[in-house]
């Protein structure tokens, strides 16, 4: 049986310890936009048809305009960025592989049982998440040297200036995107890895055809095809992380790190903290390597008073 990772989420755990309903708790221990993309309407094929390489087609073509994808580089859509974190090891040779840390943890995990080793130094592979999660950590191209370089890029559309799409077309790049965390469409299940064409027709063909659901495919196209909301989006959440962070360094935390769509705290004590937080049903993200590290998201507009009042 896999042991299991150290996550945000975890709702149900937290209800047996401290009651309530799904409802009524305020989950802040993921980075996801609490505001989502508003779904369009389906058309009736998107449930009852295989997905068509035309759809294939269009969305891959959107995920190029929306995110400048260089001409050299593939697109290859999939169900999350988790299901291509968790096969991209199993199709390049095992070796060893560098994962900064500290960072998400299914990157090593992913490596590990795919029977690659996680060193702390140069390796044949390099795993960067950009911005890191869950300091906000920024890298540069210049750091970027190994052979085989993975840039997850989950958190960057809040940021689409500071992203390393550039590099995409590098042979043994592969830059990961994820729809869950920006468009807040977690449930969707729908990611992307841009890169080296020869890496990506090996991941293509571990996941094999259809390998997202016609649903996807048309809600990811309505998305990636709608800048203004994304322009939109970008300068709420600016103006929402502000406020958090004002909100809680009131309360005596200190900002050491994070993105616009989650924040990092220093605090006397995180468990204390969490533990406070809870009562109030507000749930929240404390980390089993730094007993002071607090990360928050951001709440939905009509939950900042269940925020203030469990502080």
């Amino acid at each position: 049986m896999t042991a299991a990772r150290d996550h945000g989420g975890g709702i149900d755990a937290a209800i047996r310890l401290y009651g309530g309903t799904r409802h009524g708790w305020l989950d802040l221990s993921t980075g996801i936009n609490p505001v989502p993309y508003p779904l369009p309407a389906l058309p009736a094929d998107a449930w009852t048809a295989l997905p068509d390489t035309g759809a294939f087609t269009r969305l891959n073509d959107l995920a190029r305009q929306f995110w400048n994808v260089p001409a050299g580089a593939a697109v290859l859509p999939a169900t999350g960025a988790s299901a291509i974190i968790a096969a991209l090891p199993r199709v390049l040779p095992p070796g060893a592989v560098r994962i900064p840390a500290p960072t998400y943890n299914e990157h090593a995990a992913a490596f590990r049982s795919a029977g690659w080793t996680v060193a702390d130094t140069a390796a044949d592979a390099l795993v960067v998440v950009h911005p890191n999660n869950p300091d906000g950590k920024i890298w540069t191209p210049d750091a970027l040297t190994a052979p085989i370089t993975i840039i997850d890029e989950s958190f960057c559309d809040v940021t689409p200036d500071l992203s390393l799409i550039q590099l995409a077309d590098r042979p043994g790049t592969i830059v990961l995107k994820s729809f869950g965390k920006f468009w807040g469409l977690a449930g969707l299940r729908l990611g992307f890895a841009i890169g080296d064409p020869a890496l990506i027709a090996q991941l293509a063909d571990m996941l094999g055809p259809w390998q997202i659901s016609g649903p996807a495919l048309s809600i990811g196209a309505a998305a990636l095809a709608d800048a203004n909301w994304a322009a939109t989006t970008r300068v709420r959440l600016v103006a929402d992380s502000d406020r958090l962070d004002r909100l809680i360094t009131t309360e005596g935390a200190e900002v050491i790190g994070g993105t616009t769509l989650f924040r990092l705290y220093r605090v006397d004590d995180a468990a204390r903290w969490q533990d406070r937080l809870a009562q109030g049903h507000v749930w929240s993200r404390i980390f089993p390597y730094a007993d002071n590290w607090l990360r928050l998201g951001l709440p939905a507009p009509d939950r900042w008073d269940q925020l203030e009042a469990a502080l």
